[in-house]
Formats: structure tokens, sequence, C-alpha cells
């Protein structure tokens, strides 16, 4: 057991034994005595396991509210944000850049986090002017790409400052979460339909 749970443990009986006490006290007869007293132990075990398990419960109830209401694919549970698998199959995240609403593709396969042309220059990001570009290769071909920066880019609970990004207006209508943004979590996985990101250790509130 957690020491958590060990506290949670230790509260739970002392709060039984008062429990008892208080009803011997009232010279009930025995088979009363008893029945309130696995009254009790239930309603006790009901909530040690409600607290233990409270971030599961969460997400659980995330998920069906979010199957009744066909709210958004995305919830914060604690300080994690599970995302549900959308019908195309892959993960997207609806994120801020620069305090700009922006949708995301997620995509461990992309090294580097990646913006439409229109999008980064609506979100003011700081592209270079260099005159030397990237070149990418995607499943469409080779793509030209500029060099930039997110100065702020924020997704559920996590917050990344100075992101490097890359832009170019041959990426469509698609905006990449890359491998440089995830590496940066404690943890990401995925969980049968959902994706589990975790912020860093000790990152402060998005």
């Amino acid at each position: 057991m957690t020491e958590d749970q060990n506290i949670n443990l230790v509260f739970a009986i002392g709060a039984l034994v008062l429990v008892a006490g208080a009803l011997f006290s009232r010279r009930i007869g025995l088979g009363e005595i008893i029945r309130n007293i696995l009254a009790w132990v239930a309603i006790f075990a009901l909530f040690i396991v409600g607290f233990s398990y409270q971030r599961e419960i969460l997400a659980v109830w995330s998920r069906v509210t979010g199957e009744m209401t066909g709210s958004n694919e995305q919830a914060v549970v604690g300080d994690t944000l599970r995302i549900r698998q959308s019908a195309d199959g892959h993960f997207w995240v609806d994120a801020k850049v620069n305090a700009e609403p922006v949708r995301f593709l997620i995509d461990s396969g992309a090294t580097t986090t990646a913006m439409t042309l229109a999008t980064a220059q609506q979100a003011g990001i700081n592209i270079s002017d260099s005159p030397f570009p990237v070149i990418l290769s995607t499943a469409n071909g080779s793509v030209q790409a500029q060099r930039g920066t997110i100065q702020s880019l924020q997704i559920g609970p996590m917050l990344a400052k100075d992101l490097p990004v890359v832009v170019a207006e041959e990426f469509g209508d698609s905006n990449v979460i890359g491998m440089n943004f995830l590496s940066s979590l404690r943890s990401w996985r995925v969980e049968g339909t959902e994706m589990v990101l975790e912020p860093p250790t000790g990152a402060p509130p998005g």
C-alpha cells in the first residue's frame, strides 16, 4: 500500500472505533450494533476506494460525459491531459499558440512541431528569414520550410516556452505536434483509444 493509502486506513480504523464506542454507549441491542458497524464499514470502504482511485474515476466520468454530450475530445484529469482518438484514427488536440487557438495533429513520427504558414503568421510566430530553408521529407515529397519559434504553446495544463517549429505553406491545413514537444513531457502514452500526456515533473500549472 502507498503512504496515502496507509494514512487513509488509519483514519478509517480510528473513525470506526469512535463510531463503535458511540454505539455501545447507547445501550442498544447487539444485532443493531453489528448492522450499524457494517453500514459504517461499507461507507468508509467506499470513501477509501474513491479517494485512492480518484484520477481513474474522473477519467471514466470525463469519457462517459463526453460520449453522452458529444463534447470535446480532450479532458484535463488532475495534472494530465487525456485525448480521445478521433474517427480518423488520429489524436487531435486544441492548443493555444501565443494565446491564439490552433488545432494540432499529434504525430510521434514527426521530429519537430510544424505549422502552416498562414497559421504561424496569424499566431505571430517568429519566423526566420534565412535564405537557407530546411528540407523536410513528407508523404507528399520534399518540402522547403523555414525555422521559427513558438513563444508560448499551451496544451491543456502544459505550457512550453520558446519551442522550435518549422513553417511551410506546403503543409496545407495540418499543424503537427512533434517529438520536440512530446519528449519534454514527464510521459506520454496511448491507453486503448486515449492518449495521455503528463507535464514535466515540477512544472508550474499552465
